[in-house]
């Protein structure tokens, strides 16, 4: 097939690129049914004109319904979108990437979207289509799913679709961080579960904390028995975030602030520090998931992308703590040729 595709690049180069922008249309419609031009619009960045004939044309091959509440995608559209996915990916030089990502991150599944989600805000949410598909492809049965907080989880939350029969229950894995509430794992698990249609527990505690509020909240049973859930979440959705801007956002200290340049941190997660070496350098003192606790979990799902994350994605793989990692093509370029890992 490699071979095949070289030579239609050579020959046909528009035909494989109409084809990518259709199947990125109709990929649309099949996660987020019913829905009409201006959702696909936004989803993609295509403009509404080129959606507003692709979507004729899709409905005129039989591909595509129109409905009162929007486009749904036939059971002919369905069957091939599923079997173009593959094909789709290898003309993109995804599935490529993917290969030469997993091997040096030595991960299970290695997930890769086409762009760079600091250039486009679109790759972000498409980040979140591509968490949520694998989660539809993987959850078989009730689980309990543990979500850290951030821009790419909200965009994971926006894209969650009902897993068919199954309910899951959502946590937060920690407390929450930062003012914005819309980026808080309060807020998130809650927008999931709704849109899931299953069901969430909250989490009321501050993140940081101060040790003797530490102490103090440890022994609250409420706080007890949501914490329990949490760490025995059977798969743990999480975002990698840049050393320095979550101490900022956390109104960490300047002590601690020079403390972490000093020692080279550039990335954190589930409150740890770490070096470029994978090795942690700080531990704020929170409440949830600690590092420990990922391992007893099914699968533990990284989130993130960007080439200006391609750093702190390669530190924090380098603690083989996740199983799978879902990014975008600007951080795995970015990773593979500057030999992050």
């Amino acid at each position: 097939m490699k071979e095949l595709i070289q030579l239609q690049k050579v020959m046909y180069p528009d035909l494989l690129e109409m084809m990518q922008h259709r199947y990125s249309v109709l990929y649309t419609v099949y996660l987020f049914q019913p829905i009409g031009r201006r959702g696909i619009v936004n989803h993609t960045s295509f403009p509404e004109r080129f959606i507003r004939n692709e979507t004729q044309f899709l409905e005129s091959q039989g591909l595509v319904e129109m409905t009162t509440k929007g486009m749904l995608i036939t059971e002919e559209g369905k069957s091939i979108t599923e079997r173009l996915h593959g094909f789709n990916r290898e003309i993109s030089g995804l599935t490529a990437l993917e290969g030469d990502l997993q091997a040096k991150t030595n991960v299970d599944k290695c997930i890769i979207v086409p762009g760079d989600s600091d250039e486009e805000d679109f790759v972000k949410r498409a980040l979140g289509r591509a968490a949520v598909q694998f989660l539809k492809r993987t959850v078989i049965k009730d689980v309990t799913i543990a979500v850290t907080g951030g821009t790419t989880m909200a965009a994971v939350a926006n894209a969650m679709v009902p897993f068919d029969d199954i309910r899951c229950l959502f946590v937060p894995a920690r407390g929450g961080v930062g003012e914005k509430v819309e980026y808080q794992a309060n807020t998130i698990v809650a927008e999931m579960a709704k849109a899931e249609k299953g069901d969430y527990r909250l989490f009321h505690v501050p993140d940081p904390l101060s040790e003797s509020l530490y102490q103090s909240m440890v022994k609250e049973r409420t706080i007890m028995e949501t914490l329990d859930l949490i760490k025995n979440a059977r798969i743990v959705l999480h975002g990698i975030g840049g050393a320095l801007s979550m101490a900022k956002k956390r109104k960490t200290s300047a002590e601690i602030v020079n403390k972490l340049k000093e020692e080279g941190a550039v990335t954190e997660a589930f409150g740890y520090y770490f070096d470029q070496a994978g090795n942690i350098v700080h531990k704020a003192r929170t409440i949830g998931i600690q590092l420990e606790d990922l391992e007893t979990a099914e699968h533990v799902i990284a989130v993130a992308g960007g080439t200006s994350k391609a750093q702190a994605i390669a530190s924090f793989m380098r603690q083989g703590k996740s199983d799978v990692l879902i990014t975008d093509e600007g951080a795995a370029k970015e990773i593979i040729e500057k030999h992050l890992l």
